[in-house]
């Protein structure tokens, strides 16, 4: 059995998911995370902001923040370039003073809106970051750091399977 976002209902789970993925990162001793704040965009239009993520991290010299812009994609199919085509994603980073923009996508990104970001990122003046997670690199990662708690809230067969088969 492999880890499947069927176990997800709707986006609104789907983002859920991501807020206790980021959140669950301040729990994380190996990293130089020393706190994250998560605020998910609430319901209604949202601009291309589901969630904003604050890292408080240290480089050992000093402590500074990274704050970024998550948006999340729930789509069955692939994600183009027209589904954040209202959205200035510069300036909606100016607008949170944010440093970076995620784009987080149930499936797959399509070339076209991997060589946006990638044009993004390259033509930046402000060094701002633009990254986007496929799905299966999200379901990797939650394997990686996520504690079974998660696992256990938002894939429960998959947990259940696990926990059957002693690989918990």
């Amino acid at each position: 059995m492999i880890l499947d976002f069927n176990e997800i209902l709707d986006d609104k789970k789907f983002e859920d998911l991501i807020v206790s993925y980021f959140e669950d990162l301040k729990n994380e001793k190996e990293n130089k995370i020393i706190d994250v704040n998560v605020k998910p965009s609430g319901t209604g239009t949202d601009g291309g902001r589901d969630i904003l993520v604050t890292f408080k991290v240290t480089d050992t010299v000093m402590t500074f923040d990274r704050r970024w812009v998550v948006q999340c994609k729930f789509h069955t199919s692939d994600v183009s370039t027209d589904k954040i085509a209202d959205i200035n994603i510069p300036t909606l980073l100016y607008s949170y003073n944010a440093s970076g923009y995620l784009l987080i996508c149930r499936q797959k990104p399509t070339s076209k809106l991997t060589e946006l970001f990638e044009r993004l990122e390259k033509n930046c003046k402000f060094e701002n970051k633009y990254s986007i997670w496929s799905g299966e690199q999200l379901k990797r990662l939650i394997l990686v750091k996520s504690k079974k708690e998660i696992l256990q809230q938002y894939f429960p067969r998959y947990f259940s399977y696990c926990l059957a088969n002693k690989y918990l």
